[in-house]
C-alpha cells in the first residue's frame, strides 16, 4: 500500500487543523494506519492509530482528548482532526500502515512498514 499525507500548514495556538492521509493498493481495511510526528531535534513520537477492521482507535498521552482519528475504508483515507494546537504540536507528521497489525503493538513504528512522505504542520504563538 502506498500512502500519502496532507492538511498540514501553519496554524494559530488555539486552531485546529484536519490531516489526511489517502492510500492506494488492495486491502486497506487490513491495515491498521497511524499517524506519528517528528519535532525538530525530537525522536518520533506515536501521535495516534486506528485499527484494521472495527477501527478501535488509541491515543498519544500527550493527546488529551485534543486529536481525534477516523477512517473512511470506502474512500481509503484516514483522518486526523487536531484541535486547541499548541506550539509544542510543531512537528512533520507521517502517516504510517501495517497490516493486521494488534493493539498492543500500534504505537511502535518499528512494526509500520508502509510511510507516508510527511506534511508540516506549524503552529504558532
Amino acid at each position: 500500500v502506498q500512502l500519502q499525507a496532507c492538511g498540514g500548514g501553519l496554524v494559530q495556538a488555539g486552531g485546529s487543523r484536519r490531516l489526511s492521509c489517502s492510500a492506494s493498493g488492495r486491502g486497506f481495511i487490513n491495515y491498521t494506519v497511524a499517524w506519528f510526528r517528528r519535532a525538530p531535534g525530537k525522536a518520533r513520537e506515536f501521535v495516534s492509530a486506528v485499527k484494521y477492521g472495527v477501527g478501535t482507535t488509541y491515543y498519544g498521552d500527550f493527546v488529551k482528548g485534543r486529536f481525534t482519528i477516523s477512517r473512511d475504508n470506502d474512500k481509503k483515507l484516514v483522518y486526523l482532526q487536531m484541535n486547541s494546537l499548541q506550539p509544542e504540536d510543531t512537528a512533520v507528521y507521517y502517516c504510517a500502515a501495517a497490516s493486521f497489525l494488534h493493539g498492543d503493538y500500534y504505537s511502535a513504528d518499528r512494526y509500520y512498514n508502509f510511510w507516508g512522505q510527511g506534511t508540516q504542520v506549524t503552529v504558532s504563538s
